[in-house]
């Protein structure tokens, strides 16, 4: 259910079951957490395979859940999106098709999220009586603003790229996302590294400021 290939200093990863629009299974989300834990590039293209992105967890699992194993789905998810999100590199979403639900949640995971002209998302949960439960309630604000995640979590209405892209939930709409990776790959690698962790860290500013401090003496120190 996901394909790995490297080339060069790009690691893509592809969600391979097309014929469901690459809906995630427990499997499937085992096998994306093992592709971004095992590979060392500096750069990850997360992409899905044939007409979608990603649709999100099959509906067939969802439907199969009582109460303990709905906590445990939910955790796996948001461990997959974590391992996504704190990548010693930069991950980046390559949106063409549909991004539903929990394939929103993982592109919001990622560091940029790219989409082509043909790319449509939607936080679908509500529709369905939930809501998507793999960190999106904490990213989604923090990424385009509580009002604009207000409005897209509770109306679950689809938006497409231009309107994507005005709301910040994506940084580019290009026909060749793989672009912007290849971008990232030509620059210092360990500077993308350290900016990355600065620009995306927690805490208040005195300490993210002394970590830049320190992480910027650092990369001087390198070079030397």
């Amino acid at each position: 259910m996901v394909r790995t290939t490297v080339d060069g200093d790009v690691c893509t990863v592809t969600l391979d079951r097309p014929e469901k629009r690459n809906a995630l299974t427990w499997e499937a989300l085992d096998d994306l957490e093992t592709a971004v834990a095992g590979t060392s590039a500096p750069v990850v293209v997360l992409r899905g395979a044939g007409e979608a992105f990603c649709a999100g967890a099959d509906l067939a699992i969802v439907d199969e859940l009582d109460a303990d194993t709905a906590a445990e789905f939910a955790a796996l998810g948001q461990r997959v999106a974590r391992t996504i999100e704190t990548y010693d590199g930069a991950v980046v979403a390559a949106v063409d098709g549909a991004a539903r639900g929990g394939g929103v949640e993982l592109a919001l995971a990622c560091d940029l999220r790219v989409a082509t002209p043909a790319a449509t998302f939607a936080e679908t949960g509500v529709r369905l009586g939930l809501f998507g439960a793999w960190g999106g309630t904490v990213r989604l604000p923090r990424i385009v603003g509580e009002s604009a995640a207000l409005d897209l979590a509770l109306t679950g209405r689809t938006v497409d790229a231009t309107e994507a892209l005005r709301l910040g939930l994506v940084s580019r709409v290009t026909d060749e996302p793989r672009q912007v990776a290849t971008e990232l790959a030509a620059v210092d690698h360990a500077a993308l590294r350290t900016l990355n962790e600065l620009l995306r860290g927690g805490g208040d500013r005195e300490q993210r400021e002394a970590r830049e401090r320190t992480a910027f003496a650092e990369l001087i120190a390198a070079r030397e």
